[in-house]
């Protein structure tokens, strides 16, 4: 059903509005749809209520909220675009963490697009959880940005409907977890990259490889595990469970699992870890144990981050186009804000071995 928003300004939450040709709130209704008045009256509320929940002012009460949702969703209700009254060309950017240069390569991303758009970036960090709190979606709600962009972070169903009444298209980066069918996604060959990876160690020698990757909820660190144990069943090498790690994409989750696979009469030749930032705190055990790179141990990254090439020795990664996955999530938030249908729902971009210095063949016994 389409619906058409009429009455109800928020800014005067006693007195109904006029209608007029804004082409939002005050939108006059057509032949065969519902208006913001017959939410209201389902609801059990008055029209600057609706109105309210509509445009997240936070001065509702739980329960009102919820009954008002409810009616919304029946309804399947989708608020026109048009003329909004804050920041029509704002750009959310919501990352589950934002201290690391891995963001700053998304950042860069998503400027280089929004940018030429003049559209400003909104940043959000949502603390180490990969769902954001109604909080921040009642100031998305306030808002009414061209989109959403959400990286390493989901939303449960109730909020991708409250984005969808509103028409504020969202696309998600690099994503947590599965999607339902129709959620915009962009990512890279994670599978792939750890593919790679772990050929590449096979290639040089090794068999006692260990990998050291993300969280187990989030989707990308699974399937770069997968892609780890494709590798060594391909070459017949059997998969030891003691082997796989999952750590938090940090230099301090390479550390303290690198110590404890290092510290060990049987420990890995090499260590493929799910992160530039785990490698490096790999690095870092391996040095406190007296071990040599590459002469010792074999380490592979993932990201190809600019400070990979700097260190000592160059660490051997996977590119991961982190700045062109940005870019493309962007390019795909702004179309379907201009009501575009894209094509691919889902894109998943290429990722590349980077050989460096801090792989070669085991020491020999």
């Amino acid at each position: 059903m389409t619906i058409t928003e009429t009455g109800g300004d928020p800014r005067t939450p006693e007195e109904p509005v006029p209608t007029g040709a804004d082409g939002d709130e005050h939108a006059p209704p057509a032949g065969g749809t519902a208006t913001i008045a017959l939410i209201a009256s389902e609801a059990g509320v008055s029209i600057p209520t609706v109105s309210k929940v509509l445009n997240g002012r936070t001065d509702v009460a739980a329960v009102t909220r919820a009954r008002v949702e409810e009616v919304i969703d029946r309804y399947q209700y989708r608020r026109r675009r048009g003329r909004t009254p804050s920041g029509p060309g704002l750009i959310d950017l919501v990352f589950h963490e934002l201290d690391s240069a891995w963001a700053v390569q998304i950042i860069k991303g998503v400027e280089e697009v929004a940018g030429p758009e003049r559209a400003g970036v909104v940043l959000s960090e949502l603390g180490g959880a990969h769902r954001p709190r109604q909080e921040w979606l009642d100031d998305v709600l306030a808002r009414r940005p061209r989109g959403v962009i959400l990286v390493l972070s989901d939303l449960d169903p109730a909020q991708r409907r409250q984005l969808e009444t509103r028409s504020i298209p969202f696309v998600v980066v690099d994503t947590a977890g599965e999607q339902p069918p129709g959620v915009p996604t962009v990512g890279s060959a994670n599978w792939a990259g750890g593919l790679a990876a772990t050929r590449h160690l096979l290639g040089l020698g090794h068999k006692r490889i260990a990998v050291i990757s993300g969280p187990v909820d989030v989707l990308c660190s699974r399937a770069r595990i997968d892609g780890y144990r494709t590798a060594l069943d391909e070459a017949g090498v059997t998969v030891d469970p003691a082997l796989i790690r999952y750590g938090d994409f940090f230099v301090g989750g390479g550390y303290t699992h690198g110590m404890d696979l290092l510290d060990r009469p049987d420990r890995p030749t090499a260590i493929f870890a799910g992160s530039d930032f785990q490698a490096l705190g790999v690095m870092r055990a391996a040095r406190e144990l007296g071990l040599n790179i590459p002469e010792d141990l074999s380490i592979v990254g993932y990201d190809d981050l600019p400070v990979t090439e700097w260190i000592g020795p160059p660490l051997t990664t996977i590119h991961q186009p982190l700045q062109e996955m940005a870019a493309t999530a962007t390019r795909m938030v702004l179309a379907l804000a201009r009501g575009e249908v894209p094509t691919n729902q889902r894109i998943d971009l290429a990722t590349e071995l980077v050989v460096r210095e801090s792989t070669a063949p085991p020491r020999a016994v």
